[in-house]
């Protein structure tokens, strides 16, 4: 990876943690404690009940995806950047800009 693909890949990887910080700030919101004043009818509560679980969900993945996007941050200018952790082959780029907080490649991700 050059210099200009690396830049490239910062600024992405900036991007998405401003971006998944926002999103765990609104699933956040989502999460918060029904209460049981809210005269909500026993189907509606359920539901709204069962969504808060999926959007609880939701922002434990996105907060995961948050720290790896901030560790990649920290790691994008030593040499090993961009190696897989399993393997030791260079991850491709476009991988890379698809998922900057890839560690592994294609392969050994899939095993």
């Amino acid at each position: 990876m050059d210099g200009k693909e690396k830049e490239q890949l910062k600024k992405k990887i900036e991007e998405a943690i401003v971006l998944t910080a926002r999103k765990i700030e609104e699933l956040e919101e989502l999460t918060r404690p029904i209460g049981p004043e809210n005269a909500i009818g026993r189907v509606s509560r359920m539901d709204a009940i069962h969504n808060r679980s999926v959007a609880e969900a939701t922002l434990r993945s996105t907060k995961r995806k948050y720290g790896s996007l901030k560790v990649a941050l920290q790691r994008i200018d030593h040499p090993d950047f961009g190696s897989c952790s399993r393997c030791g082959q260079n991850i491709p780029a476009a991988r890379l800009m698809y998922l900057p907080e890839s560690t592994r490649c294609v392969r050994c991700a899939d095993r």
